[in-house]
């Protein structure tokens, strides 16, 4: 196609795009009415059935990204995620970019690749982008982290971690490990391993292993031994041949299901036997546990739902209404191959 061609073709469609200046005059009203309208604003109830009857007549549909640069309103969110291969950011965003696109609003989504100054770098650039909110996953509650959030000048919610004046969104990831913990306990185990990552991550590295832990050490004659790790399966793979040959644990809970699913593959190597030799637990309720032999018991988060809960909130946020500072998603344990009463 030439260039005056697809010009041409262009222009004819352009010619073809509803404008705030058709919806107006179709419906009588004056341009600013029709912004405030696009825009939540008050109008009258007569004014607003009319706009909605032209609007489902034409199909208008505005164009949020332009609208947003020139108001600088809110249709913009900003979303810092701490890395790209994480299944669980991953099934967060599908809630996000879904209610996002609902409610009218476009994404600048940054990545932080575990890195600090990489996110406060990102939390820089969606400023001066002026979203009207972000949605931080944060990494870690860093000292420069706590400190820059109170600064943001627009609402903020995070992701899985908490901070007092902040707004966020939570597992119940303390109660997961409990949960897993009783789990464990009535099918018989006494003793157990724990395989966590660092405790500077409070929900994954802190929460769920005291859940876990405190909930073992309440009863009588049980060890718990630890490994710490990261959220890195080649590591942690690498790590179980060597600390899974001296194992005395018939049970070993690991923080996440990808650091199972890495345990698992060296225990077949090592050629011992889930659940025969050891049961076996992770957290998160990937889609992958489903994927391996023997499946894996974990405990599901609503991933998903989060997302979607996030912007909501946000929104609500925005437009001045009172939001929980903390709100707590629930889980559930599901039972899989991989664990078993001791001594089946």
């Amino acid at each position: 196609m030439s260039p005056q061609n697809w010009y041409n073709k262009k222009k004819k469609r352009w010619q073809l795009m509803t404008t705030i200046k058709d919806i107006a005059e179709k419906a009588g009203v004056a341009k600013s009415t029709v912004s405030r309208y696009l825009n939540n604003g008050y109008i009258s109830e007569e004014k607003r059935k009319k706009i909605d009857q032209i609007i489902a007549e034409t199909g208008y549909r505005p164009n949020t990204l332009a609208r947003s640069l020139k108001a600088q309103d809110s249709k913009l969110l900003g979303v810092i995620i701490p890395r790209l291969n994480s299944p669980s950011a991953n099934d967060v965003l599908k809630g996000i970019d879904r209610t996002a696109r609902q409610n009218g609003y476009q994404l600048l989504i940054t990545n932080s690749d575990q890195s600090e100054a990489r996110e406060l770098e990102n939390i820089q650039t969606l400023v001066k982008q002026k979203v009207a909110g972000m949605i931080i996953f944060a990494r870690e509650m860093t000292p420069q982290l706590k400190e820059v959030l109170p600064t943001i000048p627009m609402p903020v919610i995070l992701i899985g971690q908490r901070l007092a004046g902040v707004h966020a969104i939570v597992h119940q990831d303390y109660q997961a490990g409990k949960d897993m913990a009783n789990y464990a306990l009535t099918n018989g185990h006494r003793d157990f391993l724990f395989v966590g990552v660092s405790e500077k991550d409070e929900a994954v590295g802190s929460l769920r292993k005291h859940g876990f832990v405190d909930t073992v050490e309440k009863v009588a004659g049980t060890t718990v031994s630890y490994v710490e790790t990261s959220f890195s399966r080649r590591e942690t793979y690498q790590k179980a041949l060597v600390f899974l040959p001296s194992r005395q644990a018939t049970y070993v809970a690991c923080a996440t299901d990808n650091i199972a699913i890495a345990v698992l593959k060296a225990a077949h190597e090592l050629g011992q036997k889930v659940p025969e030799d050891f049961s076996l637990n992770g957290f998160g309720g990937y889609d992958s546990t489903d994927y391996v032999y023997p499946t894996i018991t974990t405990a599901a988060f609503p991933y998903t739902q989060l997302g979607i809960d996030a912007v909501h909130a946000l929104q609500r946020i925005i437009q001045g209404e009172t939001v929980p500072e903390i709100i707590e998603l629930p889980n559930h344990l599901v039972v899989k191959q991989s664990t078993a009463r001791l001594g089946e």
